[in-house]
């Protein structure tokens, strides 16, 4: 659905050029939820908003649906914006218009549908994200779920193919969070719709994202399918998110280990593996005994994951690891 081609963008600040987003190559999947992770300042923001050219790149090409966007001109890029339903982290909706009317601002200024049949395609909306008992009510009077919900109202109202998520959950408490990503979920998989969701929280990606691209001073360093770069994770700045996410203090739990005989693996389970009596079918087998220092058990979108770090000693360690591997679970030794 997107392919970046050595796309860039630079600022020119106090007669400095400042990059914000380095050449990267980049496809985004039909259909699929792609998360972009990054601390604030490491050009996520930037890679977004180049999608549907509310910034203007410096170089490279960027293509949607087939299409070279870069070569737009103003006519085809207002025609092309409302393929793509943006959702802000502060709502941005209109104090002074009830939610109906925010909702029903896109379809005016298109200008296509006549004033019934958009007052039923705002009617299917609010249905479609739980407000329908609030349509006349002003922002003011709606909690900050209820103004994000309407925000992706609006967004969903032209019917897009690509709906950018800009930190849609940052200023939402977890309960909240927890809802409006499920409702982004339900959206993606009822609509096929494709989703770009910009996080700097890893449980955000963990819950709903397909594919995640990790971001550091304008570069992508790491990227995925999310499994794969949350339970195995290759560049420093995406074991910080992990470690963050897990809130795990690395150096802390090496000190903690220090006086742990045995040796010391962490095991990575997906799928139905997670729940199967593993353990205490290599000790028996094996002879070996161990004791868990750390795990958790969770989900990965749909998926059910585990991770346990073990300390083992006693035994046929060799066989023990042999049978870990056999049954398609992923070993690191770490002592």
């Amino acid at each position: 659905m997107i392919e970046f081609q050595d796309v860039h963008k630079t600022y020119r600040v106090a007669g400095r050029e400042i990059p914000a987003l380095h050449p990267t190559r980049l496809i985004v999947p039909a259909g699929q939820v792609f998360g972009l992770i990054g601390h604030s300042g490491a050009g996520k923001s930037t890679l977004l908003r180049l999608i549907n050219r509310l910034e203007n790149p410096s170089g490279g090409t960027i293509i949607v649906d087939g299409e070279d966007v870069t070569a737009f001109d103003a006519d085809a890029l207002r025609g092309f914006r409302q393929q793509v339903g943006m959702i802000f982290q502060h709502f941005n909706l209109l104090a002074s218009k009830t939610v109906a009317d925010n909702v029903a601002m896109p379809l005016n200024l298109a200008g296509r549908l006549s004033r019934k049949e958009i007052d039923q395609r705002v009617a299917q909306l609010l249905e479609r994200v739980g407000l329908s008992d609030h349509a006349r009510k002003y922002p003011a009077q709606l909690s900050g779920g209820q103004k994000q919900r309407v925000g992706i109202a609006r967004a969903l109202s032209t019917n897009p193919k690509i709906l950018l998520c800009d930190e849609a959950t940052s200023a939402l408490d977890p309960q909240t969070t927890a809802s409006v990503l499920q409702l982004l979920a339900e959206i993606n998989r009822e609509l096929q719709l494709t989703i770009v969701l910009i996080t700097h929280e890893m449980d955000v990606i963990r819950r709903v994202c397909d594919q995640v691209a990790v971001m550091d001073a304008g570069r992508i360093v790491e990227q995925g399918p999310v499994a794969d770069v949350f339970l195995h994770p290759q560049h420093p700045t995406t074991r910080r998110f992990v470690q963050e996410d897990e809130q795990v203090d690395e150096n802390e739990q090496r000190s903690d280990f220090a006086h742990v005989a045995g040796r010391i693996v962490r095991l990575t389970f997906q799928g139905e593996p997670t729940y199967a009596p593993l353990l205490g079918t290599v000790a028996r087998e094996t002879g070996v005994d161990y004791s868990i220092l750390a795990g958790r058990i969770d989900r990965i979108k749909d998926t059910p994951y585990g991770q346990l770090t073990l300390a083992i000693t006693g035994g046929d360690m060799e066989a023990a690891f042999a049978r870990f591997t056999a049954a398609d679970v992923h070993m690191e030794v770490l002592r």
